[in-house]
């Protein structure tokens, strides 16, 4: 099909004013690619790089990739009808072009998706080498990349950078959103996405970078200043199948060809921070990767210094501030800097304390940087959807925990202070992913909270009852097993839920919505339906606050 008006402004709008034109010549010298003649000529200049057929504009070289159901040359005559002047195809690609008789250049390659990220980067010159490039920062880890992110962004904002933000949640070049329809930016997105920043004056970006980006080869031929490493939990085990190969994924970002340096979180009993931290000295060597240990329960006082735990840096003297934290990173050579966030959680501290060091090995003079934290206090951010406040009494909360670790984060760091108060938990799971984790999620529920409502997250076209049931199981089996929660509650639909919790509640309680975090549609069988926690909470508490007054 060919685009509609409103997907080329839509694809226009990411791309930079300036590409550098290539020949297809020059692209198979590039690659390696062979090329397959055709009545088009293979000298016309290429200035642009599409996976998707309809996002083709004028000058666009057309990256026909095979999928799970179709094969991306199957569009390659609408993709010749909206201006594409060349092909990127494997060889079963080709055989489509050539039956489908468009007169198009083809380059032929055993793995073109290898390639779309490179190309990209070559024609969009997103990292040029005359200095004007942008400082870039990759997080990756199964929790916390998001946050981490933010606070990337702040301290950099703090220190006078205009910054740059790519990730799950949006897209901004300084405070100007920028339009895209995925959520994961495939490669020519993201190289686009670069160059239009550095264009608009950004100085440095911070970048989500998730284990399907790795596998998908959605970051290729991005290289970063700094990468970061939060932890390693299970999640996308449907993808991935076990946690090595889980693992092998997230090493990738931590080698030479994508990162220059890289910061390594360290958390006692974890193995994979240590094994990350190995193989990140093996591939960028030992003087080029800070670790810094987090011991094994951050909630506790820790006094442990660098030259007891190992690590480069160590986390210590942490003291609650307010419903945050504060606390100080201490380097084995006696640098300190101290450190605080308003943000609730143990996990919060980590995401800070990962941030921080990232700016650090970035380049950024620790004086400077001291001084940044101290007067702007720029880890006291707002995070849309991660442990986000919604209201108070009872405590209300909405938090992304989607796996099993970061759930009994999530758990830890809204149990209530008052006396009496209880916690009560609302979340479902996500059809079609790693089912494994249900009656895991559902066990984690009732150890960490009084009041266990299941309901539905995002079934996608899989039934939502038996995924209801299977989370629920796990719940009802800890309770047998004399887990913490007094009820175990299913529920649906998930507005229902909400509202049924808050009703429940009283004011020293404390709830959080669990899973979906900032997200404001669901999907139920292919049908989109909006949906926002945050709404529905706000919701529910004013109605239940009314109520209170009139009976006040």
């Amino acid at each position: 099909m060919v685009a509609s008006a409103e997907q080329g402004r839509d694809a226009q709008s990411v791309r930079p004013s300036r590409p550098v034109a290539h020949t297809v010549e020059q692209l198979a010298h590039l690659t390696g690619a062979q090329i397959v003649t055709s009545q088009g000529a293979s000298d016309v200049p290429v200035t642009g790089v599409v996976l998707n057929s309809r996002e083709i504009q004028p000058g666009d070289l057309y990256s026909a990739l095979p999928g799970a159901r179709t094969h991306g040359a199957q569009f390659a005559a609408d993709a010749a009808a909206s201006g594409a002047v060349a092909i990127l195809t494997d060889a079963a690609g080709a055989d489509l072009v050539a039956q489908a008789a468009v007169d198009l250049p083809v380059l032929v390659s055993d793995d073109p998706r290898a390639w779309t990220g490179r190309i990209a980067a070559e024609i969009y010159n997103s990292q040029p080498e005359d200095g004007s490039a942008q400082k870039l920062f990759a997080v990756t880890g199964t929790n916390g990349k998001t946050t981490t992110t933010y606070f990337l962004t702040s301290i950099l904002r703090a220190l006078g950078h205009t910054t740059g933000l790519i990730g799950t949640i949006e897209i901004l070049a300084g405070d100007t959103p920028i339009p895209s329809k995925l959520t994961t930016p495939e490669a020519p997105h993201v190289h686009s996405l670069l160059s239009l920043m550095r264009e608009r004056g950004i100085g440095a970006t911070a970048m989500e970078v998730s284990s399907h980006a790795l596998e998908f080869h959605r970051v290729d031929g991005v290289r970063y200043n700094v990468a970061g490493f939060t932890n390693l939990t299970q999640d996308h085990l449907d993808l991935h199948g076990s946690m090595e190969a889980y693992f092998e994924v997230k090493a990738q970002l931590f080698t030479a060809e994508r990162a220059e340096r890289a910061v390594v979180l360290l958390t006692e009993g974890d193995q994979w921070g240590e094994a990350m931290a190995r193989r990140a000295r093996e591939n960028l060597g030992s003087d080029h990767v800070t670790s810094v240990a987090l011991r094994g329960n951050i909630g506790d006082d820790a006094h442990a210094g660098p030259e007891r735990s190992g690590a480069d840096w160590t986390l210590n003297s942490l003291t609650r501030r307010g419903i945050g934290h504060a606390f100080t990173l201490q380097h084995r050579d006696g640098r300190k800097l101290k450190v605080s966030t308003a943000l609730p959680g143990d996990f919060n501290v980590a995401n800070a304390a990962l941030a921080v060091l990232m700016v650090l090995e970035s380049g950024v003079d620790l004086d400077t940087l001291q001084k940044a934290l101290d007067e702007h206090d720029p880890l006291t951010t707002d995070v849309p959807g991660r442990m986000q406040l919604i209201g108070t009494r009872p405590t209300s909360v909405v938090d992304f925990a989607h796996n099993p670790d970061a759930m009994v984060r999530a758990l830890q760091s809204v149990e209530p202070t008052e006396e009496g108060g209880r916690t009560i938990i609302v979340f479902g799971a996500t059809g079609r992913r790693d089912t494994s984790k249900r009656p895991i999620m559902g066990r984690i529920a009732a150890e960490g909270a009084d009041i266990v409502i299941v309901t539905d997250d995002d079934p996608h076209d899989e039934d939502p009852a038996p995924i209801r049931e299977q989370v629920a199981q796990g719940a009802r089996e800890a309770q047998e097993h004399g887990a913490r929660a007094a009820e175990v509650h299913v529920i649906a639909p998930r507005e229902v839920a909400i509202h049924t919790a808050v009703r429940m509640a009283r004011p020293e309680d404390s709830i959080i919505l669990a899973g979906r975090g900032h997200e404001v549609f669901q999907d139920l069988n292919g049908v989109v339906h909006p949906l926002d926690d945050r709404v529905e909470l706000r919701a529910a508490l004013d109605a239940l606050h009314s109520g209170r007054k009139e009976q006040s």
